[in-house]
């Protein structure tokens, strides 16, 4: 079926969605009864079972349709990931900055909406109102492990919208209410905290084996380790905002006993399914390289394009070739034949973490002087070494020893309007003599290349610290609410909500920093220089 017509329906569905406030009485009425009262059951199925569409949501993956709703034609294109060359809605649409209310109520439904089998917040909240009707004080472990995956999901909702409901969401009298975005990453470092000390005394314990979807395999020692992980890059995402804090909260994970992930990535499963981005690109069409992945690998000689890209269906095109976001494209045919995403998209399993982050994570962190982050030069190479390792790419040495290459120029294949000057010198070998400005252009350049395909981290980064060089737009439809050089820096509030919720939205809505559209900057987005 063509995936065009999702989106037509799209309204429609927004209207069943409307049960994300009209069934706040039934979301929060135990429907439970008696039967948990008195301990947990043997098999635990009453709570493990709320942890499948935890895991299915935080990035969904199938339908592919509403993963590419949900996150591949938003974050994954302004991150500078991927470039549809589908013209939808005549191309009026997200890459040329008109936002479509119908694709972009998906992130927010994939959070929220557990009438209709998805949801993250829903289901956490399931398991903490079962543990507690239980009595039995070993579920806490449960509790504890649902909160890490919810400030997985929800840091990333939290990323593209800003305030959302999350502290309050629990408490039918409260669930309606929105927390700034400040309120809520204070939450997350909270949880994190009591759920990485929590944990300690379960390790061993082998009750969340049954119900781990993820490459950790119920180990609760590897999921204190990817909570400790997680909160050293949200400490990282608030350091310009919140120095005090940010340094607090990442000098914690740098000293804590549950250690890093340095050696492992978090994968999780997706139930055999494929990756979506490898439907929507190889079996739809609808996504391909881009621009600025052109320009960067290709300019930095780099091995790993040959598992992110294929060659492009049209031999004249060359190796590989990239679309520019936000340029006028009339039909599809265009630029179709330029490179789609590859191997990285064929597997089974969808990435939430790798160790190379990590590295890039540390190596930020020595940068801005937090006690224990090492050395910033040793992280950002063990950061490149655990990329290539990854994804299999040989030659690592030699890349990193490369103090000349950088960036290429893009060129249009069809448009000479279109072409680009990257506007950096940024090179690979890390330039010890460098300011800290250089050597964070480096790091977030090489970390940019690292996370692909999430393209939600990647813009999240790139709006925090403006790297690596995202190319602006060349049809701004906006109407003057995103500025063209400025570019997207969130999501307006969706639809559903304001329809179904709409008094809670306005209390959201006066804690940004501006209107609610996608040039207000969030609380951690200051715009202010790094250093």
């Amino acid at each position: 079926m063509k995936n065009i017509l999702k989106y037509t329906l799209a309204s429609v569905v927004a209207i069943s969605l409307t049960n994300c406030t009209d069934h706040f009485e039934d979301l929060n009425t135990d429907p439970y009864g008696e039967e948990l009262v008195g301990g947990l059951t043997q098999q635990n199925n009453h709570i493990g079972s709320n942890f499948a569409p935890m895991f299915a949501n935080v990035i969904r993956v199938e339908p592919a349709w509403n993963y590419q709703l949900q996150q591949n034609l938003n974050a994954d294109v302004f991150s500078g990931y991927m470039t549809a060359p589908t013209p939808f809605a005549g191309n009026i649409n997200n890459q040329t900055y008109a936002l479509v209310n119908g694709w972009n109520g998906f992130i927010w439904a994939d959070a929220y909406d557990s009438q209709n089998g998805n949801g993250v917040m829903p289901y956490a909240r399931d398991i903490a109102q079962m543990v507690e009707l239980t009595g039995d004080p070993s579920g806490e472990k449960f509790v504890f492990l649902g909160n890490i995956i919810k400030v997985m999901a929800m840091h990333r909702v939290s990323d593209v919208f800003g305030p959302i409901r999350y502290s309050k969401f629990n408490d039918f009298s409260t669930t309606g209410e929105y927390d700034s975005q400040e309120t809520a990453y204070k939450t997350f470092f909270a949880q994190l905290g009591e759920a990485i000390d929590g944990l300690e005394t379960y390790e061993g314990d082998a009750q969340f084996i049954p119900f781990d979807q993820s490459s950790l395999g119920g180990d609760i020692a590897k999921w204190r380790m990817f909570a400790n992980s997680l909160r050293l890059r949200l400490a990282i995402r608030v350091s310009k905002v919140d120095p005090t804090l940010a340094k607090t909260e990442g000098e914690k994970s740098l000293s804590n006993n549950a250690g890093l992930m340095e050696t492992e990535n978090m994968l999780v499963d997706m139930g055999g399914f494929v990756h979506p981005v490898y439907t929507i690109s190889n079996v739809w069409g609808d996504i391909c390289m881009s621009a600025e992945m052109e320009s960067i690998l290709k300019g930095f000689n780099d091995g790993r394009i040959e598992k992110y890209f294929n060659a492009p269906a049209d031999a004249s095109l060359g190796d590989y070739k990239g679309i520019r976001q936000g340029i006028e494209i009339e039909a599809k045919g265009q630029y179709g034949s330029h490179s789609t995403i590859g191997q990285v998209v064929e597997g089974t399993d969808k990435i939430w973490m790798t160790s190379a982050e990590v590295y890039f994570l540390k190596a930020e962190a020595a940068l801005r002087g937090w006690a224990g982050a090492g050395d910033a030069k040793t992280n950002y190479e063990m950061g490149v070494k655990a990329s290539f390792s990854q994804f299999g790419v040989g030659g690592v040495d030699s890349y990193l020893a490369d103090n000349t290459s950088t960036p290429s120029d893009f060129v249009d294949a069809l448009n000479a309007a279109n072409d680009y000057a990257y506007p950096s010198d940024v090179t690979i070998a890390f330039d010890d003599a460098g300011t800290n400005e250089e050597k964070l252009e480096q790091i977030i350049t090489q970390k940019w290349i690292a996370m692909f395909p999430d393209g939600q981290e990647a813009w999240s980064e790139f709006r925090r610290t403006g790297y690596p060089r995202v190319f602006p737009v060349v049809i701004n439809n906006s109407g003057g609410t995103i500025d063209t050089d400025i570019q997207i820096r969130r999501i307006n509030f969706v639809d559903v909500e304001k329809n179904t919720n709409g008094a809670n939205v306005e209390t959201a809505v006066g804690m940004l920093k501006g209107a609610d559209n996608g040039g207000t900057r969030l609380w951690w987005d200051t715009g202010a220089a790094n250093f």
